[in-house]
């Protein structure tokens, strides 16, 4: 790979804070929206310089950040690594229902809006957006799961339409003359300072830091060094100012109050293309926007049921999880996903509360990843890094670690709401709980594969080699046949 490969996967990432950023502007107002964003973009993009020397340390280990944490950890507790894997999974594999419902509402606002019908039962909703959602993870399911691949000039164009849009919602507000300064309004001290802010940069983790995606790549660079740092600068200078600007144009072009009163807080995006483009071609940005949506669930059904894939080999969950079908794609991983999708796409039906119940694992993960890297500093000194980050950064990476057990701790528990009585600011305890038994059943499975499966006793330590070479003899003695007595 290329350093521009690496920055074309950065370019997914507009979806990921479009599905956000009209919740966080209801919650923050438009001021307190773009700068909580522009801080946790800032993190994120602080974090990937960390991730990249994780990926250089373990060229061959792969399924993200979680797997460089399980092996940071297991010296000291081996079902962190399970934990962190479950936990980073889910928080690739919501962006089936994320995007499908977001790419659902924008279709029903732009071509659908009469139709309002909508029905419940048993605890489901149902209504167009969510069906057409629901249709969406089907059909990529369809698409991955008989190993049907689309060219790669054809991912290259549809992720090429995200950015038509994004760059309206950027620069036109200023062009256009359609940008007030009063539309900028800072809601954070009226609606609960502190702790909402917190609540907030706990939310906005799964948005922003989902340019890690780009660190992960590092061991297939050309040049490992040159390359990883070329393809993090301009992915960082992308996003951040991604992050940055589409919430400070779309902000000054509609105001808080626009915003808040879409109950969707996704098809207001209808409205603003409109004022800027006119009708006919807000047509146009609707479909680029929904088109780039589609192709970055068509990679998380790839990317997510090849991180289970990659879990099951590496002896973390259960057996069945670690085939190939017949097209030889994971087809088990693959059809949980979707299932696992489409029931919460309907059983929530809105895209911060799906959110919630995946976030807690995906910040745990990356939590538990930025305390690896200072464990592997400390504890694997001789091992290689390609990509050597300056002593500043063990300090720096110790700030943002406390950083998001702060966001996790504050806002995934202490004020969600409902959590010991006290008051909350983000979308409910009940839906971090249901993200903690996820990560309950991760354990399980992880206990079932090793004594049921493999028949081995539990280990909750392991030794852990200090160089290559030295893991590598361990492995050949581990498999090596025994000699006849």
């Amino acid at each position: 790979m290329s350093w521009w490969d690496g920055f074309v996967v950065a370019l997914a990432n507009p979806g990921f804070l479009i599905a956000a950023l009209g919740s966080s502007i209801g919650a923050l107002g438009t001021a307190g929206a773009f700068a909580l964003w522009t801080i946790s973009i800032t993190l994120g993009a602080m974090q990937n310089n960390i991730h990249a020397e994780l990926a250089c340390m373990f060229p061959n280990k792969s399924g993200g950040i979680a797997l460089y944490a399980h092996e940071a950890w297991r010296k000291y507790l081996t079902v962190i690594g399970p934990l962190a894997t479950f936990g980073y999974w889910i928080g690739w594999s919501v962006v089936l229902s994320i995007n499908g419902l977001v790419a659902g509402t924008l279709i029903q606002a732009e071509w659908f809006s009469s139709t309002t019908w909508s029905t419940s039962g048993a605890g489901f909703d149902l209504d167009l957006a969510i069906i057409l959602g629901v249709a969406l993870i089907a059909i990529v399911w369809l698409f991955n799961v008989f190993g049907v691949r689309p060219a790669v000039w054809f991912g290259y164009v549809t992720g090429g339409l995200l950015l038509i849009p994004t760059a309206v919602l950027m620069f036109l507000p200023y062009i256009t003359g359609d940008f007030h300064g009063s539309n900028l309004q800072w809601n954070i001290g009226a609606n609960g300072g502190f702790p909402l802010a917190i609540t907030w940069l706990y939310f906005m983790c799964w948005s922003a830091y989902g340019i890690e995606v780009v660190a992960t790549f590092a061991p297939e660079f050309h040049d490992t060094e040159r390359d990883t740092a070329k393809a993090l600068r301009v992915s960082a200078l992308f996003c951040v100012a991604v992050y940055a600007l589409v919430p400070l144009g779309l902000g000054g072009t509609l105001g808080t109050e626009a915003v808040a009163n879409d109950s969707t807080f996704i098809a207001f995006y209808t409205q603003a293309f409109d004022i800027l483009v006119g009708n006919a071609l807000g047509n146009v940005m609707i479909f680029c926007l929904v088109a780039g949506l589609v192709l970055s669930m068509n990679t998380a059904t790839m990317d997510g049921s090849r991180a289970l894939y990659g879990i099951a080999k590496d002896g973390m969950t259960i057996k069945q999880f670690g085939t190939l079908n017949r097209f030889h794609v994971p087809g088990v991983a693959m059809t949980l996903d979707a299932l696992l999708n489409i029931f919460l796409i309907t059983f929530f039906g809105s895209v911060l509360e799906i959110l919630a119940v995946s976030n807690v694992g995906y910040v745990f993960a990356t939590c538990t990843a930025l305390g690896g890297f200072l464990l592997l500093r400390k504890d694997r000194p001789n091992w290689p890094r390609p990509v050597r980050l300056p002593n500043y950064w063990v300090p720096l990476g110790a700030f943002l670690f406390a950083a998001n057990l702060l966001f996790l701790v504050g806002g995934g528990f202490i004020w969600s709401g409902g959590f010991l009585g006290i008051t909350g600011y983000g979308y409910g305890w009940d839906k971090t709980r249901i993200g903690l038994l996820v990560l309950v059943a991760a354990l399980l499975l992880y206990v079932f594969r090793h004594v049921v499966q493999d028949k081995l006793p539990m280990k909750w330590r392991e030794q852990i080699p200090q160089t290559p070479e030295e893991e590598r003899a361990h492995r050949e003695l581990a498999t090596a046949p025994t000699a006849p007595v």
